[in-house]
Parts: C-alpha cells; structure tokens; sequence
C-alpha cells in the first residue's frame, strides 16, 4: 500500500495532532492538518512536529482550515477524521466532504468507541467498503497500540494492505477488533480503572483515591496508578468510554461501568484531572518551586494533602521486585492477609478473567487482550499475570479462593480458562520495583 497523502480532520485535538505527527515522521506522509481555522492548524502543526521529537518532519505538516477541504480530500490517499466523539459531529463533517473523496480513498476515523458500521452509513454504498476504524492510543509516539475495526462490508483487501501498512511503515502494534463498545484495550483497561474509582468510594473512610492508588500502584502490574491514569486521561473521556459500555455491553461486568455520582460531580464542577488542573488530583507549585500534591477527597468532598500510605505487603513486594525475586514478591502478596493485600489481589484475578472473557468476545484470538494492554496501556498483560501467579492450575485456586459467589451466575471458570496458552510476553518487567 502506497499512502503519500493524508487529511487528518479534527487536526487541532489530542489525538488529530499527534496521529498526524505519526504520519508525517514514521511514513513520510504529506498530511494535511484540518481545522475550523487556520491559526488553530498552525499551533498544532508545532505541537505536532514536538510529539515525535522530529524538527525535520515539519516540512510534511501542512495546516489547512475546513474552507480547503476540496483541496485536501481529492489530494489524498487516505483521510483520519478526528472530530470530538459526537455521531451528528462526524455525520456532519462526513456530509462536508463526500462529494471530493475519490473512489479509492481510504477513510478512516480515529473513534474510540462509536460503532464503526453505523458511522460507515453515513457514506453512499459504493464508498462503504473503504471506511474502517483506525484507533491508536495516546501518546502514540509511546503507545504503538493500532486497533483497527472493519465494518461489516470494508473491503478485506485494503483491510489486509492497510493492516501490513500500518505494521511495517509505521511502526504499530495492530490488533484487528470487532466492532463493539470501545473496542478492546479500553474495555479492558476501563474495567478497571471504573473499579478501582468505585472502590474509592467504597472504602472512603479509608482514604478513597489516594487509598486505592496506593494499593494499585507500578509494583502492581502497570506504569502508572489506575486512577493518576483516570486523571491523565481526563474524567470527561474516562466518562464517555464507561458510559458507552454501560448502556451497550451485555457481559457480567456491565454494572462496573457505572461511574460514581462523587466523579460525575466532579466532571459537572469541571474538574476533569491533569487538563483542566484539578480532578481527583491537583498539584500546586509552591513559591520555592516545589510541588504539592492535593488528592480529591471523597468523604469530606474536599482536597486535602496526597496521603503516603505505607503498606506492609506493598513495601515488602517492591523489595523483593528490586532485587529481581519475582516468585517472592507474589509470594508476599498472597500471604498477606491485610484488607490492602486482599483488595489487590481481588483486582488482579479479576483483571485476567474480564480481559479473556473481552478477548474471546472480539480479539483475533485470547492473545489480543495481552497484545492491547502490553502496547495501549503498558500494564501487565493479563496471561502473563497467570504466569506470574503459578501458572493456570494455581491461578484457578486462587480465583475460587478470593472470588468465590461472585463467580456465580458469571461464567463458567473451567470453560473460560481451558486451553488457555502461554502469554508471550514476559511479566517481569511490567512489575515495577516503586
């Protein structure tokens, strides 16, 4: 497949500017960056170019306003919309640009979680078969995670050149999905990251975000604490996704989507986390330059100072993490019998058995669920966690053990772990010794 010609629309948003810098470095792709005006193009053309820390790319970004749409869709090769996730925001600018798109024209839309075969009926029939979801993960230049989605009529041909393209010239991990509530590495990563905010409420006189953060921290499985990770994404987006799954999933995770009145409050008062400066962190720079770190706290419905929590099972594993002894550090865990241990626990077992039950619903293969959180989130994938804690025979055990009745009514744990494969990855190094 040859691409040299790309119209990212939407081009001024986190994802358009970055998706476009994507383009431009790593396929050496002229990209049109599109936006209601033409200053707003310009200063993402920058931000652009600095995603991927490649002055040189520049010359590639061109930004343009939507009063040069003809220009830009019948010049290209292949189209990115990125405009907010609203249906009737994309329907319109899919109307705008309709009569310039070429036959072959590749066209594609960055959505997070909209269904791909309703957004591909915005397109006259003969152009159906050229829409596709193309979803990468932010930061992109970091994240290599591609999910790409087929309608029900993209054509399998372009589908597969497209899929090598997006492999080999730019550098992505892909994973084909199917067309369902936020796709894949979000619908797992979500469950989580909505427990662990309902979690904060439940154990609110404990502590709530901070409590629970701490309990799930890097030593943990994952980069960052799932709910700095909330704050990072903004709790807007956070709402957007879990609401989706809310009203449109089936599975028996369903009512884990449900956000917690305390965040919806919060997203109302426009505390939406790192982007706005406060959510259910905000820091604050003191006159010396040093920084503080305020968490949301949900008892009081107030900020207080970021609580250090120190947890004996939690300090031990990240002893035991820093000196390489992995089995002790699991170890520590499971025989720690502090509600803290248990919590984290819990959260583990049930972060393997939702991103299998996810994966067989609409991965290529159970594969897909470590392939989305290992390169879209840099958390520890969930068959590596099995590994991690002894293999499938002593992980059952312990699903029995610490989930025992919520398993009821479910699933079937012996059918949703058989023949369950080796992970190929590694879990060690998604264990962080902090």
């Amino acid at each position: 497949m040859d691409i040299k010609t790309v119209t990212v629309i939407g081009a001024n948003g986190t994802m358009g500017c970055n998706v476009s810098g994507i383009f431009a470095s790593f396929g050496n792709c002229k990209v049109y960056m599109v936006c209601r005006d033409i200053i707003s193009a310009e200063a993402a053309a920058i931000k652009a170019t600095k995603s991927v820390k490649a002055e040189a790319i520049k010359v590639n970004l061109i930004p343009k306003s939507y009063c040069d749409l003809e220009e830009c869709i019948t010049d290209s090769d292949l189209i990115f919309e990125s405009v907010a996730e609203n249906l009737e925001i994309k329907k319109d600018v899919y109307l705008k640009i309709l009569e310039f798109i070429k036959p072959n024209t590749i066209i594609s839309t960055g959505t997070s979680g909209l269904s791909i075969n309703e957004l591909s009926e915005c397109f006259p029939i003969e152009l159906r078969s050229q829409y596709v979801g193309i979803h990468m993960y932010n930061p992109p230049y970091n994240m290599s995670l591609c999910e790409v989605i087929p309608s029900r009529v993209t054509n399998e041909t372009m589908l597969n050149e497209l899929k090598l393209y997006l492999k080999d010239i730019l550098n992505r991990k892909v994973v084909e999905v199917k067309d369902a509530p936020a796709f894949l590495g979000n619908r797992i990563g979500f469950y989580f990251i909505n427990e662990a905010l309902r979690y904060a409420d439940l154990y609110k006189d404990n502590g709530g975000v901070d409590y629970i953060d701490a309990i799930l921290g890097p030593f943990t499985g994952r980069s960052m604490a799932p709910l700095v990770t909330s704050d990072f994404v903004g709790l807007d987006v956070h709402k957007a996704i879990v609401d989706n799954l809310y009203y449109n999933s089936k599975d028996y995770a369903r009512s884990s989507f449900e956000m917690p009145d305390f965040a919806t409050n919060l997203i109302k008062d426009n505390k939406l986390g790192r982007k706005s400066g406060i959510g259910l962190y905000k820091i604050e720079r003191q006159v010396d330059g040093k920084k503080s770190i305020y968490v949301y706290d949900v008892l009081s419905d107030n900020y207080r100072p970021k609580e250090d929590y120190v947890f004996t099972f939690a300090k031990n594993m990240v002893r035991e993490l820093r000196i390489g002894n992995y089995n002790n550090a699991f170890a520590v865990l499971l025989n720690n019998h502090s509600i803290e241990a248990q919590i984290c626990t819990e959260f583990l077992i049930k972060y393997v058995l939702y991103g299998i039950t996810a994966a067989k619903e609409i991965g290529e293969s159970v594969h897909s669920c470590d392939d989305v959180m290992a390169s879209g989130f840099d958390w520890a994938p969930p068959l590596s966690v099995i590994e991690a804690f002894g293999g499938v025979y002593e992980f059952k055990k312990l699903a029995y053990k610490h989930l025992g009745n919520q398993l009821e009514g479910s699933f079937d744990l012996n059918i949703l772990l058989e023949d369950i494969p080796s992970s190929n990855y590694d879990y060690r190094p998604f264990f962080k010794a902090k």
